[in-house]
């Protein structure tokens, strides 16, 4: 028998999820498009590659940033966090630039990637998604990063020290 009283045990740590509610929702339409990009962009590059080279190789590119920024998302610390800020801000900066570029100069892109166009062919979810998984990330912060001084967890989010 014990002669420890049970209130005097520590008590158990609780494991929230990483992730809830829309979280969760991003997370699985992250994944949705990392298993389409990645279907997809491997068969163009087995079958097809040499009809328009660029426009796969960002079919592929678009695959490995929906696969890190699931994985990111998923994923427990600081350190995730910041890959899916640079995942997503990528993903939008990719976004943006291969879709105007589709639509000024469409030559370059003879044939559709993710995300030409903003994504059309995936009902412009490229274009809205990094913009709604942004807006998650910064209203998402991990506690270590949330329970910093606003002047430390700006040093610690772009990697300054005093």
């Amino acid at each position: 028998m014990s002669t420890q009283s049970e209130s005097a045990l520590p008590p158990e740590r609780t494991r929230r999820p990483r992730i809830a509610g829309i979280g969760r929702v991003l997370v699985v339409i992250y994944a949705i498009l990392a298993l389409g990009a990645t279907g997809r962009s491997v068969v163009q590059i087995l079958h097809q590659f040499n009809d328009a080279p660029v426009a796969y190789s960002l079919s592929a590119v678009s695959a490995v940033v929906y696969i890190v920024a699931t994985i990111a998302l998923v994923a427990r610390g600081a350190i995730w966090y910041r890959v899916a800020w640079v995942t997503i801000s990528f993903e939008m900066l990719g976004v943006l630039v291969v879709g105007t570029l589709s639509v000024t100069q469409p030559e370059l892109f003879n044939h559709a990637s993710v995300w030409s166009y903003y994504g059309v062919g995936y009902v412009f979810v490229p274009l809205v998604l990094p913009v709604l998984g942004m807006i998650w990330l910064a209203t998402h912060k991990p506690v270590a990063l949330s329970q910093l001084p606003a002047d430390e967890t700006a040093q610690s989010e772009t990697g300054a020290t005093k």
